[in-house]
C-alpha cells in the first residue's frame, strides 16, 4: 500500500480559514473522508464503519 501524505499548515487561529478550509477539504475529498464532515452517517454504513471514518477524518484534520 502507498501512503500519500498532504501537507499544509495548521490553521492556528491567525492565518487565512478560508484557504485551510478549502485546502482541508480537498484531503478529505482525495482521501474519501468528505463524506464524514459534511453529511450524516449512510444508511449502508453500520456505526462501527463509521466511527472508524470519523476518526480517520479527525487524525487528517
Amino acid at each position: 500500500m502507498v501512503a500519500t501524505r498532504f501537507e499544509i499548515e495548521k490553521f492556528d487561529g491567525e492565518t487565512n480559514f478560508n484557504l485551510w478550509l478549502v485546502q482541508m477539504m480537498s484531503i478529505l475529498f482525495q482521501t474519501g473522508l468528505k463524506k464524514v464532515v459534511t453529511r450524516k452517517k449512510p444508511e449502508n454504513l453500520n456505526q462501527t464503519e463509521w466511527e472508524e471514518l470519523d476518526e480517520k477524518a479527525l487524525s487528517a484534520i
